[in-house]
């Protein structure tokens, strides 16, 4: 039997699961027709973007492992500013509830070209874009990390798990990966 994997560009709004447990939510279901695949990792109901979907039980053990280190890149839309002293703190790791995070890579970058949210975004100061690189991921931890140092997260998009980029895959859709992307999940 031939294994699937899939990178999918998960909208707003959406679970990252196939079934809505009553909540009443859009899940995978409404976007993907491919028995038997599962996220491998989430992305909350309120992110948006790559998504990688496997029944290789291996592998989804592997990209969700934080022993494994697979870098996750996301770029975040906070309300706030972003002081480089800010910055430092979120790039050294900062106490979340009984956790501190691991060092995290942290800059500024210029507004991305972003698909439209279907919902927008409603500032009420300052925003600016960061592009923050995880090796873990904890439930919200983006979020949690920069209301730890007094920053609102309004919107995350995540761009790149690994070296495996979403590039310009419509929002909503989905395609298999190439065999050199597998390759690089693998190593």
């Amino acid at each position: 039997m031939t294994m699937r994997y899939i990178l999918f560009n998960k909208p707003y709004d959406v679970l990252s699961q196939f079934t809505d447990e009553g909540t009443g939510h859009s899940t995978l279901k409404q976007f993907i027709d491919v028995p038997n695949v599962y996220a491998a990792g989430r992305l909350d109901r309120d992110s948006e973007g790559l998504l990688l979907l496997t029944d290789d039980g291996g592998l989804i053990k592997r990209l969700t492992d934080p022993k494994h280190h697979i870098e996750k890149t996301y770029y975040v839309l906070v309300e706030g500013d972003p002081t480089p002293e800010k910055l430092e703190k979120l790039s050294k790791g900062v106490q979340i509830k009984d956790h501190f995070t691991s060092p995290a890579q942290v800059r500024l970058i210029p507004e991305p070209n972003l698909p439209v949210r279907t919902k927008p975004v409603t500032p009420h100061g300052p925003t600016a874009w960061l592009e923050i690189k995880l090796k873990e991921g904890k439930k919200r931890q983006i979020r949690h990390m920069t209301a730890t140092v007094g920053l609102f997260t309004l919107r995350i998009f995540r761009v790149a798990i690994g070296n495996i980029e979403i590039g310009n895959l419509e929002v909503g859709k989905w395609r298999e990966l190439k065999d050199a992307e597998l390759q690089t999940l693998r190593r």
